[in-house]
C-alpha cells in the first residue's frame, strides 16, 4: 500500500498507537518490533480492543479481511507516514536538540507559544525515531505551530529525524559530554547535533542561536539566524537574580520563573526570544514562563521537613553534572549536601569523567558529598567530606541511621540510578 492511501486511512482514524495497553477506539495500531518485543504478536489484541487498522510486517499475522495492512517494515512505514502527514499540514515546525536542557527548553517554548497559538509539542521526552513520528502524527489542521524535540546518541540520528520532521526553525541548546559512548568524543557530539544546522542550511531555513555560546555562533555561520543574549542581539534578556528561582527581564518586564540554577538562564532566554520572534506579546511571554513548573525530577525545588532539595536527577552527564555543582557552590545554605550518582553512556571515558568530578569536589570543599555507583566507587578520593557507596542500598543504610537535617541538598545522577528514592528516606 502506498503512503498516500495509508494517510487516507489515518485521516479516518482516531490517531496512532504503538502500545496495546493504550489502544483508543478507531485508532491505527503499528506493530513495532524491538530487541525484546514483537508488536505483530499483539495484532489481534489491538483489533479486539477496537483498532481501526493494524499495520504488520509479518505475513502470518496479516488477515485478508481488510483489518490489517501488510508492509515491509512497520517502523519505516510509521516514519514515512509521519513525513507525508507533516508535508500535508504545511505548518511551521521548530525542532530542538542539544546535550542538556532540550526538554526543559521545549516545555518553556511550548508554554510561551501556546499563549498565542494552537501548538503541539513532543510529549515528555519522546524524542527518538519513534517519538518524533508520533509527535508529528498528533498534529492536525487545527495545529498552528509544531514543536519537536530531537534526541540522539549516535551520528546520523539527528539527520534522519530532521528529514522526517522537515523543520522550518531550529535551536540547539548546547554541546556537552553526553552519550560519549555512542558519539565517541565531544567532537562527535558537536558533529551529531549540528546535523540539524546542516539540514536547515540546505533548505534555507532559520535557526535560533544563543549568542553567548561561542561554539554555537561558530557552527551556525552561513545560516540565517535569530540571535539572543544579554546585549546587542535580535532579542536581549537580562538576568536579575539567580540566588533562588531565576528572575529575568525582557522589554522592561520582569519575569519570575520557577526554575533554579544559572544553567537554566539560556533555556529561559531561548523561550523568550522564540516567543518574541513569533510576536507573542511580552505580557503573554511572561505568563507562559511563570506558568511553567518543572516536574519529573528536572530542576525541581522541593521542601521536605527541614531540608531544601534541588532535585535534578532526571539525567546526568559530565557537562550537566559540573554545571549543577558550580551552581550549587554559589547557592545559599550553610549545611550543603550533595548526593551524586553514576553518569551512564560514557564508554571508555567513564573512569576519567567520574574522576574529574571527584577532583573538583576535592578542590572545592563546599559541603558533604555522597557518591553512589560502581563508577564513582572506582575513583580515588582521600577527602573526609566525600563518602563513596557501591550502590543505593548501601547509601540507604547510612541515611536511615543519620538523616540530614536543616540541609540544602543537591541530588544529581543519570536516570538509571533512580536517585529520587532518597526522598523516601530523608
Amino acid at each position: 500500500m502506498n503512503i498516500a492511501s495509508l494517510h487516507n486511512y489515518f485521516l479516518q482514524s482516531s490517531g496512532v498507537s504503538t502500545d496495546t495497553r493504550k489502544i483508543s477506539k478507531n485508532c491505527m495500531f503499528f506493530a513495532l518490533k524491538g530487541e525484546n518485543f514483537n508488536g505483530n504478536l499483539f495484532a489481534q489484541e489491538a483489533l479486539d480492543k477496537g483498532a481501526f487498522k493494524v499495520i504488520v510486517d509479518e505475513e502470518s499475522f496479516h488477515k485478508n479481511t481488510g483489518e490489517t495492512i501488510l508492509v515491509e517494515n512497520v517502523l519505516l512505514t510509521l516514519q514515512q507516514l509521519a513525513r507525508f502527514h507533516r508535508e500535508s499540514l504545511k505548518l511551521p515546525i521548530l525542532s530542538l536538540t542539544g546535550s542538556n536542557g532540550k526538554t526543559t527548553s521545549k516545555e518553556l517554548v511550548n508554554a510561551v507559544l501556546s499563549k498565542k497559538f494552537n501548538t503541539v509539542a513532543t510529549q515528555g521526552n519522546l524524542n527518538n525515531h519513534i517519538g518524533v513520528p508520533l509527535t508529528l502524527l498528533a498534529m492536525n489542521k487545527e495545529t498552528e505551530i509544531g514543536i519537536v524535540e530531537m534526541g540522539a546518541n549516535h551520528l546520523g540520528e539527528i539527520k534522519m529525524l530532521s528529514e522526517i520532521a522537515e523543520p522550518d526553525y531550529g535551536y540547539i541548546t548546547n554541546f556537552g559530554k553526553a552519550h560519549l559512548e555512542g558519539f565517541g568524543s565531544l567532537d562527535g557530539v558537536v558533529q551529531g547535533k549540528t546535523e540539524l544546522y546542516q539540514y536547515l542550511k540546505k533548505h534555507n531555513k532559520k535557526i535560533f542561536v544563543n549568542a553567548e555560546d561561542v561554539k554555537q555562533l561558530e557552527k551556525s555561520e552561513g545560516i540565517e539566524r535569530i540571535t539572543f543574549g544579554t546585549k546587542n542581539n535580535d532579542f536581549d534578556i537580562q538576568l536579575i537574580d539567580s540566588s533562588h528561582q531565576l528572575l529575568v527581564a525582557f522589554n522592561g518586564t520582569q519575569i519570575q520563573s520557577n526554575l533554579v540554577g544559572l544553567y537554566n538562564f539560556a533555556n529561559l532566554s531561548a523561550a523568550i526570544a522564540i516567543g518574541a520572534f513569533f510576536k507573542v506579546p511580552t505580557e503573554k511571554i511572561k505568563a507562559g514562563i511563570e506558568s511553567y513548573i518543572p516536574t519529573n525530577n528536572r530542576s525541581q525545588l522541593i521542601t521536605k521537613g527541614t531540608n531544601t532539595i534541588l532535585m535534578d536527577a532526571y539525567n546526568a552527564n559530565p557537562t550537566s553534572m559540573m554545571a549543577a555543582l558550580e551552581n550549587f557552590k554559589q547557592a545559599k545554605g550553610n549545611n550543603k549536601i550533595m548526593f551524586l550518582g553514576d553518569m551512564f553512556e560514557l564508554g571508555a571515558n567513564a573512569e576519567t569523567e567520574h574522576q574529574n568530578i571527584v577532583n573538583f569536589l576535592v578542590e572545592n570543599p563546599f559541603g558533604k558529598v555522597y557518591l553512589t555507583g560502581s563508577n564513582f566507587l572506582k575513583t580515588t578520593n582521600k577527602s573526609s567530606h566525600i563518602k563513596q557507596f557501591e550502590d543505593f542500598d548501601e547509601l540507604k543504610k547510612t541515611l536511615e541511621n543519620n538523616p540530614p537535617k536543616a540541609a540544602t541538598i543537591l541530588i544529581k545522577a543519570s536516570r538509571g540510578m533512580a536517585m529520587e528514592r532518597i526522598l523516601d528516606i530523608i
